[in-house]
């Protein structure tokens, strides 16, 4: 039986070919094209080529070439069946299972897709040919586009009184031109109506680029029609899982870092018409998690430009909150608020393509900071409202599904707020602001911390916990026995505080025999520093701690095993290593 093809449109959405070959070819850069030596001939000069753009490798030396499925069956010599189940656990799918109601499935995708690809070039065709649509003309005129945009995006226009349901219904039954949502029964008049009568139709394809549902925007003024509408959910179409024109930016991730999402078809169009293709659109939708996980699949930022008008900014705020949870190391997030009333469309056609990527690159901000200054302009100088925000930023920090994000997310929250708060001297009953450090402080500051990496940081937090508390230490000393560190110089002092905890009653740092310019260096860098500030340091707060500290640094030791045990995976694919690999996430789900 077939694999339906959207599963399989599924597994390519979620790895490039580089991302597979590299697995079993060692790949360089070279422009656009990745480059290395053949897989299939002994050579010394670099033959085989992977484009991601094109979705396709090429060996010269041989002429073998096709896409990762072909490449995996010829590599890995499997059958196609183990290669579709081999790259989906890649892909972090689920084995797909056969049953009836796929090969039901399969049938209405092939009448599904027939009539959207039939209703689309129709008036698409229409749109461009009629001359009774030169209404419909005009207004792309009016917006500053021509033939070219309209036939990028194959937009069409439908007519106020249509009657191609009557022509369609002679080749489809009315059941399934119902279930494609381009048409519904008007029940009082009992006719079929079309659901996008006089509007321009933008089509929304999938990542294949075959339409898969519209989205419809009026083009004279009304006080009682919406603006926009978009297709209704249908068994191949969900709002929350689809992006507008992600089918064409996609294969531009080898030649940009970044993806513009904004909110409207328009915008989509505008942009291209001067020159920015790597952009797409929701669809009328809040950002979801789905959405966000496409994105991240084909570039590692990804800038949210809303409209820059009120709703536009709550659109943005809703974006933030419902995405930063999905934040990713190695990937982020940022805004960019256009000035009041402008969307990227008339902003783009007003400033042009240069002005607006400088105005993006001294504009946008990380998704951190933009929630952070958000809750800031509503909070009052005062110890009840002080308490809500931090709460609240507490809140949005701990929904972050990565540890590691997650920390230092709440560590600039914290950060910024100790800003804030005036702290009372030692010697003085007055309030005095924190000082800022000179500019050059803060620089050398920035390039020492930028050098320590994020197990060395959370390593120096463990030290500085355990200098600060030796006696609680030695009572609990059970608990350090089995946290490991990983930097030699840090595993070095921590078994001579744990020597020095198991033999000396005299406990004091300065008898612990370590260079002063290290425990300097700890005391300078310890993230958990900033934390402890705030705690009350009764015993089980330094507990709690402790225990917060050794779970992360077990963490980074499965994730170390698990990245070895994949890449020994994907060179011997042996049931034991998968076993092994599968018993150690499991350890670290649980953890």
């Amino acid at each position: 039986m077939k694999y339906p093809k959207e599963y399989l449109e599924e597994i390519k959405t979620r790895l490039k070919v580089s991302t597979v070959v590299s697995k079993y070819v060692s790949l360089k850069k070279r422009g656009k094209e990745y480059v290395g030596l053949s897989p299939f001939k002994n050579e010394k000069t670099p033959s085989f080529t992977v484009n991601d753009e094109k979705e396709f490798y090429h060996c010269f030396a041989t002429s073998e070439h096709g896409n990762i499925f072909d490449f995996v069956m010829k590599t890995q010599n499997f059958k196609f069946g183990e290669a579709v189940k081999h790259l989906a656990n890649l892909a972090g799918m689920q084995p797909y299972i056969f049953s009836k109601q796929d090969e039901e499935r399969e049938k209405k995708w092939k009448i599904y897709s027939s009539i959207f690809s039939e209703y689309v070039d129709f008036y698409h065709n229409q749109l461009l040919k009629n001359e009774k649509y030169f209404k419909a003309r005009d207004y792309l005129k009016n917006r500053s586009l021509d033939k070219n945009q309209v036939k990028k995006f194959r937009m069409g226009f439908v007519e106020k009184n249509p009657n191609l349901f009557d022509e369609l219904k002679k080749n489809y039954q009315i059941d399934d031109l119902l279930e494609t949502g381009l048409f519904y029964l008007d029940e009082k008049k009992n006719i079929y109506v079309e659901r996008f009568r006089g509007r321009l139709i933008f089509p929304i394809n999938n990542i294949s680029g075959q339409p898969i549902a519209l989205g419809g925007r009026i083009i004279e003024k009304s006080d009682f029609l919406a603006k926009y509408v978009n297709s209704p959910e249908t068994l191949f179409f969900k709002k929350g899982s689809n992006l507008y024109n992600l089918d064409l930016a996609r294969k531009l991730s080898n030649s940009f870092d970044n993806i513009f999402l904004v909110e409207g078809y328009m915008d989509v169009v505008g942009l291209s018409r001067n020159g920015i293709e790597n952009v797409v659109a929701n669809l009328g939708t809040s950002l979801t998690d789905k959405q966000i996980f496409t994105l991240n699949q084909f570039f590692n930022d990804i800038i949210i430009c809303f409209d820059g008008d009120e709703s536009g900014y709550r659109a943005a705020l809703r974006a933030a909150e419902n995405s930063i949870k999905d934040m990713k190391p190695e990937k982020q997030i940022s805004f960019l608020f256009l000035p009041d009333q402008e969307d990227p469309d008339s902003f783009v056609n007003k400033n042009g393509k240069d002005y607006f990527f400088d105005y993006s690159k001294q504009n946008k901000i990380l998704i951190h900071q933009f929630i952070f200054n958000h809750y800031k302009k509503n909070t009052q100088n005062n110890p009840s409202s002080m308490a809500i925000f931090e709460k609240k930023l507490r809140s949005i920090a701990n929904t972050i599904k990565d540890n590691y994000i997650k920390k230092y997310v709440l560590e600039y929250f914290m950060e910024k707020i100790s800003g804030l708060t005036p702290y009372t001297s030692q010697n003085q009953k007055n309030f005095y602001m924190k000082k800022t450090r000179s500019l050059e402080k803060t620089k050398k500051y920035y390039n020492e911390s930028q050098s320590l990496s994020g197990v060395e940081l959370k390593e120096f937090s463990l030290i500085y916990l355990i200098f600060n508390n030796l006696d609680l230490m030695r009572d609990h000393i059970h608990l350090l026995k089995d946290i490991k560190l990983f930097s030699e110089v840090n595993k070095q002092i921590f078994e001579k505080i744990i020597s020095k905890l198991e033999s000396d009653s005299d406990l004091a740092i300065n008898k612990l025999d370590i260079d002063s310019q290290l425990i300097d260096k700890i005391t300078k860098f310890a993230p958990i520093k900033h934390i402890l500030q705030k705690k009350s340091n009764k015993d089980h707060e330094i507990i709690d701690l402790l225990e917060d500290i050794a779970r992360d640094l077990n963490n980074y030791d499965l994730e170390f095993r698990i990245q070895e045990l994949e890449s020994k995976f994907s060179k011997d694919l042996s049931e034991t290593t998968f076993n092994e690999l599968k018993e150690l996430k499991k350890k670290q789900n649980i953890n």
